[in-house]
């Protein structure tokens, strides 16, 4: 019999879903933790200062004493940075400037407008500074914080992996996001009546109940899904579609080792850069060797808000600081749907002319996917819809999940009826419990790894990620040498009592516990100490349940004046 339409959509849902069904819950999982990556990083560096409340310092007022501390603190260096407050992962100035002998020549350009806390490593001297002083402000030794991955980590594990190469990593999530893509848009024709099946659940059903649930999650955030699969190509539509690049800029050039750069991206071409000869953008050329006094950086700073508002400065960067090629480049903060990295002003250091802004021909060709890089990592978004996109992502790994779990459901009666286990079903247990419990348990692991591993520890951030695989690995084993259901009931203890327990440790291995997080109001420290109690809790009421539903050993008990032996729970 020919199938019909829905029927052959349903066989492409059912396979396109399994087939990268445990990649997409890695990405879901770890690409959900970045809408939170600074709050994480913050945690994970707990000599960082904490947020208190203090008083309004405007910022051209505090960059002009940060001017005057660095002049004299650090009269001779290549460059000064100065980082402002206001966004979720600062909570206080602070000056930067490199060492003697430390100074980089090259720096490694970002993907998009999440970028990282600082240079990390030995090169730069780095300090919390008071703008109402105009001094250092005395910290816990360390101050900027343990080597970490940190949440920005966490967060590109979702399209870099780990162990491979950035642009085969890349290729990967594309490929499987297509598929989530495909399997997003035939399960909602699947499904003829997912929007009335959505008001219907049926607990203790079996196979019924799991689809309630898959239907209930899916039409939860259905739109969400589809805007983040979508936004999400294009993050590398020039790797996934490079025709056009390649026919009008040739395609001779490769990518640099890091993988950071396509040099046929037009953000990284020099071509698509306004200035004489396609002269790149920003701060490069050398020192003269020629003084001049530097102009007054408030100024630039009055000019700057002069364009985007009060507050709006995230970063600013001196080159060569006291000579005639002295430059100075301000960063906007991320704060709306069309803010890239091309939002940034660069002067002449010394007559403070501006000499680069957003260019305007490449703001226009690249609004819109500048656009939907915000909407896909929320960098517009406050507190409460950060929540909401936090939410989502978790719904997202729901989705995935009990599709997964939902393909072994199906089979399994037919397994038990043919009294043997197949490989390929028994390896899906397996992955199952590897994605969905092995993957939780790692990130509990590398938070645990950030506590206990030595401070001085060489490669320790590297640590960090072979401990979260690590955990995926043991539960990978565990779940192939034990019985599914014991398996699943373990796992899910086992991360719940992980998540649990990390409070717990975070109060015996640091001074940033909750008893001094929540009286001091530093609400960001104190949300991942509370978040991991709540994650803990729905684990173990999880666990609870998978533990009530196994099957009871029963023993038969003894015949009695002939009466047949009547089975009895042990």
């Amino acid at each position: 019999m020919k199938e019909g339409f829905r029927q052959s959509m349903a066989w492409l849902h059912t396979w396109t879903g399994l087939l990268v069904g445990w990649v997409l819950f890695f990405v879901f999982m770890t690409g959900t933790t970045g809408y939170f990556d600074d709050e994480i990083t913050r945690w994970m560096q707990p000599e960082r200062p904490l947020a208190t409340v203090s008083a309004y310092v405007p910022q051209a007022q505090g960059v002009a004493r940060a001017q005057a501390f660095l002049a004299s603190k650090a009269p001779g260096a290549q460059r000064w940075s100065i980082g402002l407050p206001g966004g979720r992962g600062e909570t206080a100035w602070t000056l930067s400037w490199p060492k003697a002998g430390g100074e980089r020549h090259k720096t490694r350009p970002q993907r998009s407008t999440r970028g990282e806390h600082g240079e990390r490593g030995g090169r730069n001297q780095r300090l919390v500074f008071d703008p109402q002083a105009g001094s250092a402000v005395p910290v816990l030794s360390g101050a900027m914080g343990r080597e970490t991955g940190g949440g920005v980590g966490l967060y590109r594990l979702h399209y870099q992996f780990h162990y491979v190469s950035h642009a085969s990593a890349i290729l990967i999530v594309g490929a499987c996001t297509m598929m989530m893509l495909l399997a997003v848009l035939s399960g909602v024709i699947t499904h003829k009546k997912i929007f009335k099946d959505f008001f219907t659940f049926r607990p203790g059903k079996g196979q019924r109940s799991w689809l309630d649930i898959h239907n209930v999650i899916s039409v939860t955030a259905l739109p969400f899904f589809l805007m983040i699969t979508y936004t999400g190509l294009m993050f590398f539509m020039y790797a996934y579609m490079p025709a056009a690049m390649n026919l009008a800029y040739g395609s001779d050039r490769q990518w640099e080792n890091d993988g950071y750069t396509n040099p046929l991206n037009p953000r990284a071409n020099g071509q698509f850069q306004p200035g004489a000869g396609g002269e790149r953008r920003g701060p490069s050329i050398p020192a003269s060797g020629i003084p001049a006094p530097l102009a007054d950086l408030s100024d630039l700073v009055m000019k700057a808000e002069a364009r985007w508002g009060r507050d709006r400065i995230e970063n600013m960067t001196v080159t060569h600081p006291g000579d005639r090629n002295a430059r100075v480049e301000i960063t906007r903060a991320a704060s709306g749907l069309t803010t890239g990295r091309d939002d940034r002003l660069t002067f002449d250091g010394i007559t403070g002319a501006l000499l680069h802004g957003p260019p305007e021909r490449a703001r226009r060709t690249w609004q819109v996917q500048d656009s939907m890089i915000a909407l896909h990592e929320g960098l517009f978004a406050g507190p409460v819809m950060r929540w909401l996109y936090f939410l989502s992502g978790l719904l997202g790994c729901g989705m995935v999940g009990t599709g997964l779990v939902l393909w072994t459901v199906k089979r399994r009666q037919k397994q038990i009826r043919a009294g043997r286990t197949d490989f390929g079903f028994r390896l899906v247990e397996c992955l199952n419990i590897a994605a969905i419990l092995g993957l939780p348990l790692g990130i509990a692991a590398y938070f645990w790894a950030n506590r206990l591993l030595p401070e001085a520890m060489p490669e320790r951030v590297a640590w960090e990620f072979h401990s979260l695989f690590l955990a995926i690995g043991a539960m990978l084993f565990w779940g192939s040498v034990r019985k599914s259901g014991k398996a699943w009931a373990e796992g899910l203890w086992t991360c719940a009592a992980a998540y649990l327990l990390l409070p717990v440790l975070n109060a015996l291995t640091t001074e940033r516990h909750l008893g001094v997080t929540l009286p001091s109001g530093d609400w960001a420290l104190a949300g991942v100490d509370v978040t991991m109690l709540a994650i803990g809790i729905v684990l173990a009421a999880a666990a609870r349940r998978v533990s009530h539903r196994l099957p009871v050993a029963r023993v038969a008990r003894p015949t009695i004046e002939g009466k047949a032996a009547r089975p009895e729970a042990a």
